[in-house]
């Protein structure tokens, strides 16, 4: 982590909260400690401080917590854990999305951070009530917190302490410009209003709500296509049993709406009415590997902007984005695969354990950053077919029906080849489990594709391709292939 890598995040500047203080002058005065304990303490906090200087935040944090469990409740090395704590998440706070696209992160969220730093500063004041550099790390992790009406406290009680404090007037003088900043953006906003008024799905104002037996209640639209390929809440995944044409709009809300939102019902209506582009959708991306519709997988999420990604999405319709970097451009990939977390497992140092099942494909019309990954707005994709009854319609069922019959075989094969494999088997038994209906040549073809394994740019054009004949045709060139070579996965 260098210093031009590391913006001001709270407006406090760069080099806040200071320098850390090093453990032999700050804690003359304290009671002696024997020397083997004391040089072990003192070797780990030079240790840190030479890599907080550094910008070695992690390292620093590490000596600092080891040097904290020989020597618990030190004001020096809780102080200077505090500053680390303030500093990487600041740091975390100014990445942007593409960074982590060729170079994976790991470890805490920035807001993790800052509430580690506010837990050390509070012990900190318990030890040194009168302490200035207190009294401006507090505020500064309650500022990268947001907490402003608290961190403003916090600096007062410093400057009734010590009214002639430079460095806490110039923080005052900081933190009243942030929140004159914070005042001046929610003043030039609308009214605000209280979430129960928005649609977990698409984010904005309901329109045409409808509330389910369970109690949620979602846009109309969005609400059945969610439902598009099961018959669940997207929120609480309770069973439903409601169809478009027997659900009706919930008057009541719907009237609530209205009559307090005019302006903002207004717009939706307008978007509603005028939507020329239908099919246009926000997607969050996740930037990993390209996946084919109809395949089931494991994932594990460490970044912290995927986990925050992750958080929000099963808030909601549990879909995201899997996007590649193209390696003919260097940037994300125009196609891409919209994929359902089936099942999400925290574990305890915050990584996620996803169950993915893969979806319906779109095309990416336009990227951007939001809170540290990426969000598109999409376009859904789907192929172009021969007119219902026409000859080429005729020969296309064929063609999907014998080809089922030959992945029925291959898969057969491969389950007798494989009986000694457990995970061999098993994979293909979850193969055999996820085939579409034949009558759906479109979706069967990307099934048939996903059989064999196939670099990135295959599987990339395979989601490009907008003839189901030739993915048909092409999946099955590529199960013979693996069959002559004894690649049977």
């Amino acid at each position: 982590m260098s210093d031009e890598a590391e913006p001001s995040s709270s407006g406090f500047g760069t080099d806040a909260p200071g320098d850390v203080e090093d453990y032999i002058s700050a804690n003359e005065g304290e009671p002696s400690l024997p020397w083997d304990i004391f040089s072990h303490v003192f070797d780990l906090v030079k240790n840190g401080n030479q890599a907080f200087r550094e910008n070695r935040f992690e390292e620093a944090i590490n000596c600092y917590s080891r040097a904290n469990n020989v020597k618990p409740c030190d004001p020096v090395i809780l102080g200077n854990r505090c500053a680390a704590y303030i500093r990487i998440s600041k740091f975390l706070r100014h990445i942007p999305a593409s960074a982590s696209e060729y170079r994976a992160l790991n470890g805490l969220d920035p807001t993790t951070h800052a509430e580690l730093a506010l837990k050390d500063v509070e012990k900190l004041m318990n030890l040194r009530s009168n302490s200035e550099k207190a009294f401006i790390l507090k505020t500064e992790a309650l500022v990268l917190l947001e907490r402003y009406d608290m961190a403003r406290d916090v600096i007062l009680s410093g400057l009734q302490v010590d009214p002639f404090s430079n460095p806490l007037r110039e923080c005052f003088q900081n933190l009243e410009r942030i929140q004159a900043n914070f005042t001046g953006r929610r003043s030039h906003r609308k009214a605000e209003r209280s979430d129960d008024f928005d649609c977990t799905l698409c984010l904005k104002l309901l329109y045409e709500p409808v509330t389910t037996p369970c109690g949620h209640s979602f846009c109309r639209s969005c609400l059945f296509q969610a439902m598009d390929r099961g018959n669940k809440c997207p929120l609480c995944r309770t069973v439903l049993f409601i169809s478009p044409r027997t659900c009706a709009i919930s008057v009541t809300l719907n009237d609530i709406i209205q009559k307090n939102f005019p302006e903002e019902f207004a717009e939706r209506k307008l978007e509603n009415d005028t939507m020329t582009n239908f099919g246009v959708d926000l997607m969050p991306l996740f930037v990993m590997d390209v996946v084919l519709p109809f395949q089931k997988f494991p994932l594990n999420i460490f970044e912290p902007r995927y986990r925050l990604m992750v958080r929000r999405i099963m808030e909601g319709n549990r879909r995201m984005g899997m996007v590649i970097i193209d390696s003919l451009t260097g940037s994300i990939a125009d196609f891409a695969c919209e994929v359902e977390i089936t099942e999400c497992e925290p574990f305890p140092d915050g990584r996620l354990y996803l169950e993915i099942e893969s979806r319906r494909r779109f095309r990416i019309i336009r990227s951007w950053d939001q809170d540290g990954y990426r969000v598109a707005e999409i376009e859904w994709v789907h192929d172009i077919y021969p007119s219902e009854g026409s000859r080429e319609r005729v020969d296309l069922q064929e063609l999907t029906n014998n080809a089922a019959e030959y992945a029925r075989l291959w898969i057969g094969r491969g389950k007798r080849a494989a009986r000694q494999d457990r995970r061999r088997l098993e994979r293909l038994l979850g193969m055999e489990a996820m085939m579409p209906s034949l009558q759906d040549p479109e979706c069967f073809s990307f099934w048939l594709a996903s059989l064999s394994n196939r670099r990135p740019n295959e599987r990339l054009d395979l989601l490009r391709l907008r003839d189901t004949r030739e993915r048909i045709q092409r999946g099955l060139i590529y199960l013979r292939a693996e069959e002559q070579g004894c690649q049977v996965q």
